[in-house]
C-alpha cells in the first residue's frame, strides 16, 4: 500500500513538473506579437557639416562666455563697491584710477564677446541648414549689446545678468543641435 501511495505520489510529481517545463518550452517558441517590418536599412545620418561646425562654435562661445561671467561676477560686485565708495570719498585718486582703467578693460571685453556673438547670430541667420535653430540663438547679439550699455552705465553687476542670459540662449541652442562629432 505504501509503495503504490509512494509510486502514485511520484507519478502526479513526475507528471506535474513535465508540464511545467512542456509549458516554458511552448512559451519560448512562441514569438510576442511583432509588428511587420520592411527591409529598408536604418542608419543613423549625420547632420550636414553646417551644422555640426556651427555646433561647435556654440559650444566655444558657450565656454569662453562662461568662463567670462565666472570671473566677470566678482569684478563687477568690486568695480561697483569702489565706485560706490569714490561718490562717499572713502578711497584715493590711485584706487579711483585703477577702477576707471578697470572699467574699460572689461567694457573693451564685452565688446569682444559681443563682437563673436555678433558672427555667431549672424552665422545662423544667413546659412539654411542652421534656420531652424535661430528661435533658439536669436537675441543673443542684443543681450550682449544691453551687456555693454548697461556696464558703460556703471551697472556692471546688471550686464553680468544679461549675460547670463546669453549664456541660456546658447545652452538652449546646443541642447535643439543634434549632438554629432565633426
Amino acid at each position: 500500500m505504501k509503495i503504490t501511495r509512494s509510486l502514485t505520489l511520484l507519478l502526479v510529481l513526475t507528471t506535474a513538473l513535465a508540464v511545467s517545463a512542456s509549458a516554458q518550452k511552448t512559451a519560448k517558441k512562441q514569438p510576442a506579437h511583432r509588428t511587420p517590418t520592411t527591409n529598408t536599412k536604418t542608419s543613423s545620418t549625420l547632420p550636414p557639416l553646417e551644422v555640426r561646425a556651427a555646433r561647435v562654435k556654440v559650444s566655444n562661445q558657450l565656454y569662453n562666455l562662461t568662463a567670462f561671467v565666472n570671473r566677470f561676477g566678482p569684478i563687477a560686485q568690486n568695480i561697483e563697491a569702489l565706485d560706490n565708495d569714490a561718490r562717499n570719498n572713502k578711497i584715493k585718486k590711485e584706487s579711483i584710477d585703477k577702477n576707471e582703467s578697470d572699467k574699460q578693460k572689461v567694457i573693451a571685453a564685452l565688446r569682444g564677446l559681443h563682437d563673436g556673438l555678433v558672427s555667431l547670430e549672424s552665422e545662423f541667420r544667413t546659412k539654411p541648414d542652421l534656420k531652424r535653430y535661430l528661435p533658439n540663438i536669436q537675441g543673443i547679439s542684443d543681450l550682449a549689446g544691453q551687456s555693454i550699455d548697461s556696464a558703460t552705465a556703471g551697472k556692471f553687476v546688471a550686464a553680468n545678468t544679461s549675460l547670463r542670459n546669453v549664456q541660456q540662449k546658447l545652452n538652449d541652442t546646443l541642447t535643439a543641435m543634434p549632438n554629432a562629432e565633426l
